[in-house]
């Protein structure tokens, strides 16, 4: 089990989204083999906007549970889902041997009313966890975010939220992305001192290119520091040196990392297993 496992052993995992489209499935399947010869402890699998790809989700999780034998993590949401939808999801979970989910909140669908928005099962990660844990046997991991979520008043109000799940039953964290180690073991110091215990995951993902900058970052709210900032200037214009120094910046940042004992290593591989076989081959060797 994977709580334990954090007890005796440092971890790496990764995060990989299901396919949108069904004839993309074998390659998908491939992609997984390739990260699954990386040997890491577990995979988590990305669920869509409002619970929109939660059936391929599934799929992808139980071919990494049973056919790869690799812990899967797959993620719920509860922004628009129902008690009922949930309870269905998880009786899945449990028909693939998937003993893990990562329980979000989510993002509001674009197409989602006010109304409906308002009449939502759940507020809040923390609520849907406590549900979780009450009516089925999944054990459960909660994000975590080492810059704040861009929704929460303050710092504190975010810590005060991660100790919710934690006593909701979260057994393990992984970090949102970030790419200045000064904010996470600032973050890990306040989060020892509220009494969070569980394990926490570093969420790491490479920018091998500017436009990432436009997109994933932007929405996740992570500052960019100015070593980034001047690597993305120097190289942004130029597809191949950018992934290369792109790369070479998250391994740097995991090599910090492993220095000051952060042990646990989630690595969001963006279903490149190339990219993070380069990563993972330069971290372990």
């Amino acid at each position: 089990m994977l709580k334990n496992m954090f007890e005796h052993k440092h971890t790496l995992s990764f995060e990989v989204f299901p396919p949108k489209k069904e004839g993309d499935f074998e390659s998908a399947f491939e992609v997984m083999d390739a990260l699954g010869k990386l040997s890491p402890d577990f995979i988590s699998v990305t669920y869509g906007a409002g619970g929109s790809r939660a059936g391929k989700t599934v799929e992808i999780a139980s071919y990494v549970q049973n056919t790869l034998g690799i812990d899967a993590v797959a993620h719920m949401t509860c922004v628009g889902s129902r008690k009922e939808n949930l309870l269905q999801v998880a009786a899945r979970l449990k028909e693939h041997n998937i003993n893990y989910c990562l329980a979000l909140r989510g993002d509001r669908p674009k197409d989602m009313s006010d109304e409906q928005f308002d009449a939502r099962d759940f507020a809040h990660a923390n609520d849907m966890m406590a549900f979780l844990k009450e009516n089925t046997n999944l054990h459960m991991a909660g994000a975590c975010y080492p810059e704040k979520h861009f929704e929460s008043f303050s710092m504190e109000s975010d810590l005060n939220n991660m100790k919710r799940k934690q006593d909701a039953g979260a057994e393990f964290f992984i970090s949102q992305l970030f790419f200045d180690n000064d904010y996470f073991y600032s973050f890990l110091e306040k989060a020892e001192k509220k009494g969070i215990t569980a394990p926490v995951c570093a969420g790491i993902m490479p920018i091998t290119s500017a436009k990432q900058i436009g997109t994933t970052i932007t929405l996740s709210g992570s500052s960019i520091p100015k070593a980034l900032s001047n690597l993305i200037a120097t190289y942004g214009d130029n597809k191949d040196e950018m992934r290369k120094a792109g790369i070479d910046y998250a391994i740097r940042q995991i090599r910090d990392l492993q220095e000051n004992g952060v042990g646990d290593i989630h690595i969001y591989a963006m279903n490149k297993p190339k990219m993070t076989e380069e990563i993972v081959s330069a971290i372990y060797r």
